[in-house]
């Protein structure tokens, strides 16, 4: 199962990522965690691992992408792709992932020099290789995505199987939860929302706000978070709320796979 994650900046994506990468570990499952964030440079550290290379290196950087899918599409009549076949989590090089017990993190590439141009090529290689992405049958992908909503311009959401959109106790996030909705919805695309950093008053008028019904989990205030991203340290402590998400989603799987 292929789940990407989306939001506002700030309302926590990559936190909410190691957290529910990290339970599903423990309850037994493999996980490739796909950063596709070009400027955050704090996912690996929220797991506990180290930054892998750029993925887009593997292709030869951001330029040699856009030639390479652009040669693809004119040998595969319009159907553009750098990657021959399927791919799974043990067909990628070693160089471009880091891995800890059951957890894989794989990262599209990152801004890193002034002037270097747009993360376009880095949202088309996402695209694609979730596309041709094949987890295995005890696997999830999670994928964090860039803040808003240009990866769905992008079409990275394609090869994905659900969109979970996290929602902070903001007007930006309410406002953006109903334009998500519309936009998975033309892309037929299960969306599913989870309340983050909420208290009794702020969970109650969200709720009233956006449509309850697709609200899965509700992740109140936690200073461990706050402290461990400060501090750099990893995610690694239960949370009911987490706890909750991946019931939810273990059980979506289960229910797929028949």
């Amino acid at each position: 199962m292929k789940i990407l994650i989306c939001g506002k900046g700030g309302s926590g994506k990559s936190s909410i990522t190691a957290l529910l990468a990290t339970e599903l570990d423990r309850r037994g499952y493999r996980v490739i965690v796909v950063d596709n964030d070009e400027s955050n440079f704090g996912l690996h550290i929220q797991l506990g691992m180290e930054l892998p290379k750029d993925f887009a290196m593997h292709f030869g950087g951001k330029k040699m992408i856009f030639e390479k899918l652009s040669e693809s599409k004119r040998k595969r009549e319009g159907k553009a792709s750098v990657f021959g076949e399927r791919i799974g989590t043990d067909d990628i090089p070693g160089d471009y992932l880091s891995k800890k017990g059951r957890i894989s993190l794989l990262a599209i590439g990152k801004i890193r020099d002034f002037g270097e141009g747009c993360a376009c090529p880095f949202n088309a290689l996402s695209a694609d290789f979730l596309q041709m992405l094949q987890p295995a049958r005890d696997e999830f992908a999670l994928v964090d995505t860039d803040a808003g909503i240009e990866h769905f311009g992008r079409g990275v959401e394609l090869g994905c199987d659900l969109i979970l959109m996290v929602i902070d106790p903001s007007q930006e996030s309410i406002r953006l939860a109903d334009k998500v909705n519309k936009i998975t919805d033309r892309a037929g695309k299960p969306l599913y929302y989870i309340l983050n950093r909420t208290d009794e008053e702020t969970e109650s008028f969200i709720l009233d706000s956006i449509a309850r019904d697709k609200v899965v989990a509700a992740i109140p205030v936690d200073e461990r978070i706050a402290r461990n991203c400060l501090v750099g340290k990893p995610l690694d402590f239960e949370l009911e709320g987490i706890n909750k998400l991946a019931e939810f989603l273990t059980e979506m799987k289960e229910q797929s796979m028949g």
